[in-house]
């Protein structure tokens, strides 16, 4: 009977020393899961070497020389940090995190690096003003000294970095070969695809190897969400049983979501957005009014020199179609209107001109298009039926839309293999 009671006794202190472990377990977790959603705040500092101090020697003054952190929103840019140079040309910023999440440190817009903002304050030292005679926007490696998760955004920084230095030595040696403009095709598609391929795989390699580290959603983006579904998956999954309601997981999968219903509802043979906006005699005017009609659409600005290169593309296509049912528009997204109206009237086209009055902000987000000249061609239905046009891309569109030919989903990008290039 002693026995028994005994026995009793310990499974009874068995029992209530495991419940203690499990409601301490969920209350530390719990404890972890408010800490994560508390609103706090990071120091960023550092010095920067060159500012414009002793180097300007411009006929104008020196614009400001400021430090700032912002994000993008959609095509919105907000800043949340800002902070000058003192005179030993250091600075400190004070960064609110209200969501963990990527920011861009901005130096004098001359140098900018991608954090990783949440717990961990940083010290960023940047080159800054580019004192060269000719300046080439080609700023150098900027290293980040914080903690392993802002550690992981330096190595993909660095890969970023050199995948882009290796593009330039590609475009270089592809211009300066001495070969005839077959091979020349052959030997870039090959070397950009070896590129674009290589970046994919240190991507996947770091993703892989960091799936617990909380800045891995800051390399997430930059996968293929189809190709490498099973990996991204995983990841997620991984960081969630490490962090449980780690709200930048559900911010990830909501602007991914998003995204992927905006890429669809751009797909050719969708509605095209609408949109409106004045013409140059002040008359207002919406895509939608030119139903019926075959319409290309010429986003474009006055500064931009590729898009003023390829209105002489557009004159020999307009007055090849115009008389076939089909409709020129060019929709400036001038920030200032005066600089769009002496633009239009120095390139003389004969057809509508539109100013986006917001910047085309809106655009750019309804067409996601980061660049420009970007050219869409929409259908009679008011359809769209081609997108990213140049060139004789614009005059096959348009023939095969007279013709009555269904728009063409764009095909995946194929990798080239070096080994099975022709030389």
């Amino acid at each position: 009977m002693k026995i028994r009671l005994i026995a009793m006794l310990a499974i009874m202190l068995l029992v209530f020393d495991a419940s203690a472990k499990v409601k301490k377990s969920k209350k530390t977790q719990k404890e972890t899961t408010e800490q994560q959603s508390t609103p706090s705040e990071i120091t960023i500092t550092g010095k920067v070497q060159f500012t414009y101090k002793g180097y300007w020697d411009y006929d104008k003054p020196a614009p400001e020389f400021k430090m700032t952190v912002y994000q993008y929103e959609g095509t919105q840019k907000k800043v949340y940090a800002e902070a000058d140079i003192d005179e030993n040309n250091e600075y400190t910023l004070t960064l609110p995190i209200e969501t963990p999440g990527v920011y861009t440190v901005d130096c004098g817009h001359w140098q900018s690096v991608r954090v990783w903002g949440e717990d961990e304050d940083l010290t960023i030292n940047f080159r800054g003003y580019d004192t060269a005679r000719i300046k080439i926007k080609n700023p150098p490696y900027v290293y980040i000294q914080g903690g392993p998760k802002n550690e992981l955004m330096n190595q993909y920084n660095f890969c970023n970095y050199r995948s882009y230095q290796a593009m330039i030595a590609i475009s270089k040696a592809i211009y300066n070969a001495k070969t005839d403009e077959v091979t020349r095709k052959q030997l870039s598609d090959a070397l950009y695809g070896y590129n674009s391929d290589d970046m994919s795989a240190r991507m996947r390699y770091l993703v892989e190897h960091n799936a617990t580290t909380t800045s891995v959603l800051a390399l997430l983006p930059g996968l293929n969400q189809e190709n490498d579904k099973e990996l991204i998956d995983k990841t997620l999954q991984q960081l969630e049983a490490a962090y449980p309601g780690y709200a930048p997981i559900q911010a990830y999968k909501d602007k991914v979501a998003k995204e992927k219903a905006q890429r669809e509802r751009l797909n050719n043979g969708n509605p095209a957005p609408d949109f409106t906006y004045p013409q140059i005699n002040g008359k207002e005017l919406s895509l939608s009014d030119l139903k019926g009609k075959i319409v290309l659409v010429d986003f474009w600005a006055s500064w931009c020199g590729p898009c003023r290169k390829e209105i002489v593309n557009l004159k020999k296509y307009y007055e090849e179609f115009k008389d076939k049912g089909v409709e020129f528009l060019s929709v400036s997204i001038d920030a200032d209107k005066d600089a769009w109206l002496k633009a239009a009237e120095e390139e003389n086209m004969p057809w509508l001109q539109m100013h986006a009055t917001d910047g085309g902000k809106k655009l750019m987000s309804d067409y996601q298009f980061g660049g420009i000249p970007f050219i869409v061609l929409v259908d009679a239905n008011g359809n769209l039926y081609a997108k990213g046009l140049r060139g004789e891309a614009i005059r096959e569109a348009i023939q095969n839309a007279l013709k009555g030919v269904a728009p063409q989903k764009p095909a995946p990008r194929k990798s080239i293999s070096m080994g099975a290039m022709s030389m």
